[in-house]
């Protein structure tokens, strides 16, 4: 029987909040933040073992970014609080609705919230949402009104008596904010850093472990938000405009899947001459029903793909030879990000060591290890219920299900309290073996060049024209410094070596002069940044307090109204230079 939405009785005179949890995120405390669970996706599930050479960024909250995009209520963000900057911001400032977006490892900080909620605005409405929203028994663990699983944007939508009609509006936000590497802080401004572009939520594939299926409906099940290569293609031409980038990170689980509308943007592409670098997610399967031409052509320069386990039995690596396929696109500049399941079911003791030394023989740019996790909501978490393996919450804190530490089940063959150490070796031999992943990606990049610095295409040309520039400079620099670091390692040295005297051939005078003084620099930035990392330094998110333009009009409007002087309450409202400014821009989702 259907059941009716509810329905804001404000409609959207309504005054929104909607937040992040609150930080600090990289240490351990009452709420459930660990210092092995940073909020950095990079240096947490990718370059975990890399030390000085992994890569650090944030990523802003980018689903509660739609949401406020796309109601026509006056809405405030807030974005990465501590838990006093979320207090004022809710003891100073009335709100009609206050919305919370979370994973699951956090749901003591959602819990914490919801009850400041209650004691500073006991009014106001409170939604949550996000992968949160998968858990069995959230309605009794938090105190919400209301529990939004799926799209958000049609919930809030429907909630405020908006028009359904209305196409999807796209934020003009950037992918990462506070990048990082070999102890030097990257440029933030929107045209170095691509673009966040989301034209679709949930993925049909339906992998048993995967949490975003789950949340959008699960196997065959996902939702366009553009249909056409014409809207995607009009989207990422306002976001180049607006951000003045000619790169895109598409948040998509496998944005070649839709193919029409893949070889549609391409047509636009081509019509309109544009030369965009474009990252996406994709699976095996789906990447080898491409020629590596269209793939090219399309301007894809960054795959983020799953390569689960030798021999493992989803349908999206079925027939797929994954070694050939990375180095095949590797050879045609595409740097590929792999992603590596440590603990299914096949895996034992006996037969660990293979399997990690399969997932290192792919040298991909970047490699993400992850463990086996039932997460709330999917499958796997279905099944290993049924069957009696999950481990009860006296044994398995819910702040540990975030894939780097232990399994939340028991496993047929791995004894508990082994896993990290497992994980972590894979990291560790991934790095020793292949280098630092900068390193992997400046000879990628290079590949990608000499195969086409004289192709007749200058559209193709002028997008590997422009990823190699850092080449002629910083990344030569770069290259020089990690050779200094690596003298002591005769085969990395070689290779760097290798690579450093590949760019001096290929590229000419100017890294040849550039990369000895650059760097000296970036070498001993290294150091620093080594020996900080050793005492245990991390670095946390900016908070990021924005409103969307009814809540600025509902502001002057209130301001216009104002016959006398009164003390100001709001520091929530006051420009600071501490604040980060909207707009900037942090891969892949969680799996968690």
């Amino acid at each position: 029987m259907a059941t009716t939405h509810p329905i804001h009785h404000l409609g959207t005179k309504a005054k929104i909040l909607l937040s992040s949890v609150f930080g600090p995120y990289a240490q351990d405390d009452e709420f459930g933040s660990s210092k092995i669970n940073p909020m950095e996706l990079y240096h947490n599930q990718v370059t975990r073992a890399q030390g000085v050479f992994s890569l650090r960024m944030f990523h802003r909250s980018f689903g509660l970014l739609m949401i406020q995009e796309n109601i026509d209520a006056p809405c405030t963000l807030l974005d990465f609080p501590d838990l006093s900057r979320f207090i004022d911001t809710i003891r100073n400032n009335d709100y009609d609705i206050i919305g919370l977006s979370s994973i699951i490892p956090n749901v003591g900080k959602v819990k914490k919230m919801c009850e400041l909620i209650r004691e500073y605005q006991p009014k106001a409405t409170i939604v949550v949402g996000g992968h949160i929203s998968n858990m069995d028994d959230v309605d009794e663990v938090l105190d919400a009104d209301h529990i939004v699983r799926g799209d958000g944007i049609e919930w809030f939508r429907r909630y405020l008596q908006q028009d359904m009609s209305g196409a999807v509006k796209h934020p003009a936000v950037s992918s990462a904010t506070k990048t990082r590497i070999l102890g030097h802080t990257l440029s933030e401004t929107p045209a170095e850093t691509a673009a966040i572009v989301v034209p679709s939520v949930g993925c049909p594939m339906g992998c048993n472990f995967c949490s975003t299926s789950a949340l959008f409906g699960g196997k065959g099940k996902f939702k366009n938000f553009y249909d056409t290569g014409e809207e995607l293609f009009d989207v990422m031409n306002e976001l180049e405009e607006k951000l003045k980038t000619k790169s895109f990170f598409i948040l998509d689980e496998n944005f070649l899947l839709h193919r029409k509308r893949a070889l549609g943007l391409l047509e636009q592409l081509k019509k309109h001459n544009k030369s965009w670098a474009i990252y996406v997610f994709s699976s095996a399967k789906v990447l080898r029903s491409y020629k590596i031409e269209q793939l090219v052509e399309l301007g894809i320069s960054w795959v983020w793909m799953g390569l689960e386990g030798k021999e493992s039995q989803y349908a999206k690596l079925a027939g797929i030879e994954t070694r050939k396929l990375v180095s095949d696109l590797q050879e045609h500049g595409i740097r590929v990000l792999g992603s590596s399941i440590i603990g299914l079911e096949e895996h034992t003791p006996e037969n660990i060591a293979q399997v990690i030394d399969y997932a290192v023989s792919h040298s991909v740019d970047f490699h993400q290890f992850m463990l086996y996790t039932a997460n709330h909501g999917t499958p796997l978490h279905a099944q290993l219920k049924k069957s009696g393996r999950l481990l009860p919450q006296d044994e398995f804190k819910l702040s540990d299900s975030h894939g780097q530490y232990r399994f939340n089940h028991r496993h047929p063959h791995i004894p508990a309290g082994v896993e990290e150490g497992l994980l972590l070796d894979a990291f560790k031999q991934d790095f020793e073996k292949n280098g630092p992943s900068l390193f992997r990606l400046i000879r990628t990049t290079l590949k990608g060049w000499k195969h086409y610095q004289f192709t007749t295409d200058k559209r193709v040309r002028d997008r590997f024209a422009e990823e190699v520039k850092p080449l002629r400079s910083m990344y030569a620099g770069a290259v020089w410094a990690m050779r200094k670091w690596y003298r002591h390692d005769k085969n990395m040295h070689q290779q760097l070596d290798d690579l450093l005297h590949d760019i001096y051939r290929t590229l000419g005078l100017q890294p040849r002069l550039i990369a000895p003084v650059v760097g000296r620099y970036i070498y001993h930035a290294m150091k620093r940044e080594n020996k900080r990392m050793a005492e245990g330094w991390t670095i946390e998110p900016e908070t990021v307090f924005e409103k969307n333009k009814a809540a600025l009009a509902e502001k002057a409007n209130s301001s216009a109204t104002v016959v006398q002087s009164t003390p100001i309450q709001d520091l929530a409202d006051l420009p600071q230079s501490s604040l980060a400014i909207s707009g900037v821009k942090g891969s892949k989702l969680q799996r968690t």
